[in-house]
């Protein structure tokens, strides 16, 4: 039988840290809570910020939560070109030498020297998730995503396990509209 996942769009966002978002929205500022995302313990803030580039402004990108050790603003490629911005494709977290902008909010600045990324497509994954997959930390897989007209097989997408994650495949908006992915849209994983 065909190994099922989820395929989740993840359009632009912005993680901060404690530090930046006090700088952003003031002292003492915390996240507040738009919606659950599908990742344990994550969510969509109702805060909202402008990403400057060279070229122009990305105004009200969504703040994900809760905040991070490190800031870092996730783009599709076509959002980073469009701002003159350039966005490596990375994994979330590996943010050294990556593109730089700025964060603007209702009461500051913050200027991000790097940080900014395309993220690595990725499937998150349990540690049974990836047992029953045959799969282990880093490994890299292909899905195969079925749609009218756009079929395609994603490559190079890395596999992310522990015990925090629930299954669930993440693209940037670039792949997901390349692909005609729906809510709900699975995907056949291929080793």
């Amino acid at each position: 039988m065909a190994k099922q996942v989820l395929v989740e769009t993840s359009a632009r966002h912005v993680h901060v840290t404690q530090e930046d978002l006090e700088t952003l929205f003031g002292k003492g500022f915390e996240l507040t809570v738009k919606k659950a995302l599908s990742q344990p313990g994550q969510f969509a803030s109702n805060e909202r910020v402008d990403v400057v580039g060279p070229k122009k402004t990305l105004t009200g990108v969504s703040i994900l939560g809760p905040v991070r050790p490190a800031t870092q603003v996730e783009l599709s490629l076509t959002d980073a070109r469009s701002i003159g911005v350039t966005a490596p494709i990375r994994e979330s977290g590996d943010v050294a030498g990556s593109g730089a902008c700025r964060l603007v909010g209702p009461k500051g600045e913050v200027e991000l020297k790097e940080g900014v990324i395309a993220a690595k497509r990725h499937i998150h994954m349990t540690p049974a998730d990836a047992e029953e997959f045959g799969l282990k930390d880093k490994d890299e897989v292909s899905v195969k995503v079925d749609s009218e007209g756009r079929s395609l097989v994603f490559g190079e997408v890395v596999v992310r396990v522990s015990e925090k994650y629930a299954l669930a495949m993440h693209i940037d908006t670039d792949e997901s509209n390349a692909g005609c992915v729906a809510p709900g849209t699975m995907g056949e994983v291929i080793k």
